[in-house]
């Protein structure tokens, strides 16, 4: 492997990962009502409380313009508002305030964040309409899961450049962190990239299975850690790495790659024959090279959102089983370990799913028929 095609493949990687979903804003107004209606209205009041939670949950999930690091002493990082709104509109998150009313001035315009997305207002707070829409600038910030898409990025930059450093070092014995970088490359070469794509040109595409693979399982583990960060959750990132798949398969593809996919019959059959096959087998073929990066970023992102509902769920029976039963905190403790030790495993699988995939649509792309060859052997 080249470290400097590794080194393109990364910043390609996360140069296509847009994150400008933003997440429902957590600020809560100060409007909780009295507590003397506890007794009265003790189910509603559950309710309301129930609500919270699951709010909470989906606040977990989601993207968001800053980053939270500890909820509960209120340590937050703010991070850049970047804005496209005739003409570029930068301020910090931390302008936002903490209210949903709050707005931010900008050379002249304002801009409210409403359920965690930015919206042109007036000066009073009310969002702009114009053709019964709500104006939203072209949000380009650095919110937080872009953050964790650099950090994850800048991370394995740092261990791939100390591990081609010690293979150069060292007559190309790895050392360091590299002995444990190593093996994941082989095992990836050798039995991800040569068997699905072929010794002739594996070389070509691993960079990228490398890059992809340790990009996601990063991202993966980063997202079981209290920071909460949920990146490949997020079907904007999810969207953008199955999108480059798609670019590298189809650009890269051979003669035989399209020939398979317009002409798949071949010389069995005279072309007034089989022109009537093809009015339906074009029609699957051409859905086909669609559905292929469809179903990676789906995969990826149903995976990892389930878990981190699952896990979140669980977190939480321990706030409600207070009510109901001393075994339910003991009993939602050992499901969320368990779960979490699931879940690092599926932040391993579902790495490797991606970039095995991937490699089986980058072999079928190189491809090359060999039928002809054996065709006129016979």
């Amino acid at each position: 492997m080249r470290l400097k095609n590794f080194a393109k493949a990364l910043i390609l990687t996360i140069l296509t990962s847009p994150v400008f979903a933003a997440s429902p804003s957590s600020d809560h107004s100060d409007s909780d009502h009295n507590k003397e209606l506890h007794t009265e209205h003790h189910g509603e009041e559950r309710a309301e409380t129930a609500a919270d939670r699951s709010e909470f949950i989906q606040h977990h999930l989601q993207d968001a313009h800053n980053f939270v690091v500890w909820d509960a002493m209120h340590w937050v990082i703010p991070m850049p508002v970047i804005l496209i709104d005739d003409g570029l509109h930068m301020f910090s998150s931390a302008r936002f305030g903490h209210h949903e009313h709050d707005t931010v001035e900008s050379k002249g315009k304002h801009y409210k964040k409403h359920e965690g997305i930015v919206y042109r207002s007036d000066s009073s707070g009310k969002l702009i309409k114009t053709d019964g829409h709500h104006v939203k600038p072209l949000d380009l910030s650095i919110t937080k899961n872009v953050m964790m898409i650099i950090i994850t990025g800048l991370l394995m930059l740092l261990l791939f450049r100390s591990l081609g450093k010690s293979y150069a070092k060292n007559g190309g014995i790895s050392k360091g962190v590299g002995r444990f970088m190593e093996p994941i490359v082989l095992y990836i070469r050798d039995e991800i990239a040569i068997p699905n794509i072929g010794e002739k040109k594996y070389r070509k595409y691993l960079p990228f299975l490398l890059t992809i693979f340790f990009f996601i399982w990063f991202l993966n583990l980063f997202g079981l850690t209290p920071l909460g960060v949920n990146v490949t959750g997020n079907i904007a990132v999810t969207a953008a790495l199955a999108v480059l798949v798609f670019l590298l398969t189809n650009l890269t593809g051979t003669k035989d790659y399209w020939k398979h996919i317009f002409d798949p019959l071949g010389d069995a059959m005279p072309w007034i024959a089989k022109f009537w096959l093809y009015l339906i087998l074009w029609p699957i073929e051409i859905l086909g090279i669609f559905i292929k990066p469809f179903s990676l970023l789906i995969r990826l992102y149903a995976n990892m959102l389930a878990g981190h509902t699952v896990l979140m769920s669980l977190i939480a029976l321990m706030y409600v089983s207070a009510t109901w039963s001393w075994l339910g905190d003991p009993l939602a403790l050992i499901l969320s370990f368990a779960i979490s030790l699931i879940e690092l495993l599926v932040a391993l699988l579902q790495a490797y799913i991606f970039t095995m995939l991937a490699a089986l649509y980058f072999g079928f792309a190189s491809e090359e028929h060999e039928h002809h060859e054996e065709a006129h052997s016979h």
